[in-house]
């Protein structure tokens, strides 16, 4: 199954794209690095997942991207704390992050109905 065509890829890969956009030019490298990799690794890890033969490795990068998930949402609630983040553009990136987690959960649940 190509990444391309599922919307869990698409969705994380556009909050991706929001997240770096709206971190351009914050000068705290170390929590930019941070929150941008944890949101790259999602939609990176749902399409390296996707291109394994084995199901068994499906599941593993769709675990990994969960795991990526978390760590998003951890970034998020701290940069609103720390006024990184306006706290309904991180709202809204939480409630989209959350989505994206469920939709990460069916997949696997389709998957593991496969084999």
């Amino acid at each position: 199954m190509r990444c391309e065509k599922l919307d869990v890829w698409k969705r994380s890969a556009r909050i991706s794209v929001e997240i770096y956009k709206h971190f351009a030019s914050c000068k705290d490298f170390g929590f930019k690095d941070q929150i941008t990799r944890s949101s790259l690794s999602v939609p990176s890890n749902i399409a390296e997942g996707m291109e394994k033969d084995s199901k068994k490795e499906q599941h593993r990068f769709l675990e990994i991207a969960k795991g990526s998930c978390a760590e998003l949402i951890t970034q998020i609630y701290i940069g609103i704390e720390i006024d990184y983040i306006e706290k309904q553009i991180g709202l809204s990136w939480k409630k989209e992050i959350k989505e994206i987690l469920k939709m990460i959960v069916g997949l696997q649940l389709k998957l593991s109905s496969e084999y």
